[in-house]
């Protein structure tokens, strides 16, 4: 009888330090660095007296939805445009403009616009304070015959931009993490 008295004090003595034990690590106050939300891209082209808008909103992430993807016209070809891509955060309200974060962190970020070589050329017009490009800004220069393709813009977080390419755009070599990625389809005429 004094074996099971033992036994069930002995248990009780186990469960009362598991729940210490446990209550004690729920309790963590170390900081943490939560990605943004970045709902929807949209980057602005403006030349040849156009301007053309191409957007991708995603308001639920990862849900069942596919991402809306619009563009607003076609471009012209042998033309130079202005480009400028913003990102949001449209699950808040106000829709919060994760492009400020991205560009007081310059230099832990990039945008990469990939595309083939037959669409035409992108080169940068903004840097960070290493003089290394961001990517918010930059001119697009149209191939000089009419042609269709796809224009994948892509956010990465801490890339290496001293690897080979990566400042001039060649995402191959960047590494880093993904924090956005869409695809537009671009016609040019």
């Amino acid at each position: 009888m004094k074996t099971m008295k033992y036994f069930k004090s002995s248990k009780f003595f186990l469960l009362t330090v598991t729940a210490l034990t446990l209550a004690s690590c729920s309790n963590d106050d170390s900081p943490v660095n939560e990605e943004e939300v970045i709902t929807t891209v949209t980057t602005t082209l403006t030349g040849g007296g156009q301007v053309i808008t191409l957007r991708s909103r995603d308001l639920d992430g990862d849900g069942p939805n596919a991402p809306i993807v619009t563009v607003s016209g076609n471009l012209t070809a042998n033309t130079t445009y202005l480009g400028e891509t913003v990102f949001t955060n449209e699950t808040v309200n106000p829709a919060e403009d994760i492009t400020v974060e991205v560009e007081e962190e310059g230099d832990e970020h990039q945008i990469f616009y990939q595309f083939p070589v037959a669409l035409g050329s992108i080169v940068y017009t903004d840097v960070d304070a290493n003089g290394d490009p961001i990517g918010l800004s930059f001119t697009l220069t149209t191939s000089t015959s009419a042609t269709t393709g796809n224009i994948v813009v892509t956010l990465r977080h801490l890339p290496t931009k001293s690897a080979t390419g990566v400042a001039s755009g060649d995402i191959t070599n960047a590494g880093g993490s993904t924090d956005a990625q869409v695809t537009f389809p671009i016609v040019i005429n």
